[in-house]
């Protein structure tokens, strides 16, 4: 089986490179279009070949389009693969332009649920596919909008983005105390937030960042009314040009919540941060499975929203604990709970290690795009008996 996969980045998506790996050893031939950048010899060294092309559709520049409509109509030409499988959306886009009139089946393998939120970008996706379409979830509620939006169940599967076990690291450093560093009290319990900052995007209805950083230094402001030794570590930069967001949000917290508020910014040694932290928040507006993956593996107790793909993998009281989006009055609740009941944080660790290993297996996860591409394939095949 060839497979042509269209990823619109060369710097980061590492769980594009490890799907990719995995896919060769199942023996399938794979070929990857993507811009050049620091990743193209990784994925070299796995037995992929790579074509230089950003196979992304250019909004800011149209006029770009009809070239690479032209390219990838000859890449597709030169390789003649069985399957096309895209990785964003505006990869996807370009796909289903440029090659409306191909036979070829094509999966839209769907990073996260964003676009899918908002009436208007959900139908322009959707409008754009033909009977040669087909969808990859990776998380439960994305595959349910599909099949809300009258996409049949047989051309929607679902294989999460899965990551290597190994690949997460945590451990204590004794020269990394960030009590010591950051002269806490000793008696702190330390909560940590670990994402980039997003401003937010008027057009999309969107007045906070994404992430709910702002939510959750309400919830402090909170709960340090009753539990003053609380201390939320927010690591992470701002992401593109939202150093104007940043340098807000920090002024904001400092406002409402003073000392109980920590930013360290950007930094390159998150595995040693994570066994310091007593409780990890993702209060995400919208996410797929995000950073729950990380805390989850870190063995640290991990509160979540509930949108997108983290009910996937916290069930709240079982492997972490949930509350609606956009509500820092359960977030102050469920951080107060944390705080008063430290033998069940104990045991949700314990079961949420557990399910993360499930769930997120990268080598079940790339049997299960391997197994929907054999699905396809049967689908195509009845279509011409």
């Amino acid at each position: 089986m060839r497979v042509l996969h269209l990823l619109k980045t060369a710097v980061g998506a590492s769980w594009a490179l490890r799907q990719t790996t995995e896919l060769v050893k199942l023996g399938a031939e794979v070929h990857l279009a993507l811009p050049d950048g620091p990743m193209v010899a990784k994925y070299q060294q796995a037995g992929v070949i790579v074509h230089l092309f950003d196979p992304a559709l250019n909004l800011p520049k149209p006029w770009q389009n009809i070239n690479k409509i032209k390219a990838l109509r000859a890449l597709v030409a030169q390789i003649q693969p069985d399957i096309i499988h895209s990785h964003f959306v505006a990869s996807t886009l370009l796909m289903r332009l440029a090659l409306r009139a191909s036979p070829i089946p094509r999966i839209f393998h769907v990073p996260g649920p964003l676009h899918l939120e908002h009436w208007l970008f959900r139908h322009i996706e959707i409008g754009l596919a033909t009977q040669q379409d087909y969808w990859l979830a990776s998380c439960l509620w994305t595959k349910a909008r599909y099949l809300r939006s009258g996409i049949t169940e047989r051309r929607v599967g679902l294989a999460y983005y899965g990551v290597n076990e190994e690949d997460f690291v945590f451990q204590r450093a004794p020269t990394l105390d960030l009590k010591q560093q950051l002269s806490l009290p000793s008696n702190s319990f330390i909560i940590g937030m670990v994402a980039y900052f997003y401003a937010p995007k008027p057009y999309l209805g969107q007045t906070r960042g994404l992430k709910g950083h702002e939510d959750l230094i309400d919830a402090i402001a909170i709960v340090k009314q009753q539990y003053p030794q609380v201390r939320c570590i927010f690591v992470g930069g701002p992401w593109g040009n939202a150093q104007a967001y940043f340098s807000k949000v920090k002024e904001y917290a400092q406002r409402v919540a003073g000392e109980h508020c920590i930013f360290l910014g950007l930094r390159h040694d998150v595995p040693l941060l994570y066994p310091q932290f007593d409780l990890a928040v993702h209060p995400s507006h919208s996410e797929n499975v995000g950073g729950a993956v990380e805390s989850m593996y870190a063995q640290v107790a991990t509160l979540t929203s509930n949108v997108g793909g983290f009910p996937d993998l916290v069930i709240d009281g079982e492997t972490g604990y949930m509350v609606n989006a956009k509500s820092p009055q359960q977030l102050a609740a469920k951080i107060i709970q944390a705080i008063n009941q430290p033998e069940e944080r104990q045991k949700l660790v314990t079961q949420a290690r557990q399910k993360v290993a499930q769930v997120m297996n990268v080598q079940h996860n790339a049997k299960q795009v391997f197994d929907f591409y054999q699905h396809v394939q049967e689908i195509e095949k009845g279509k011409y008996a």
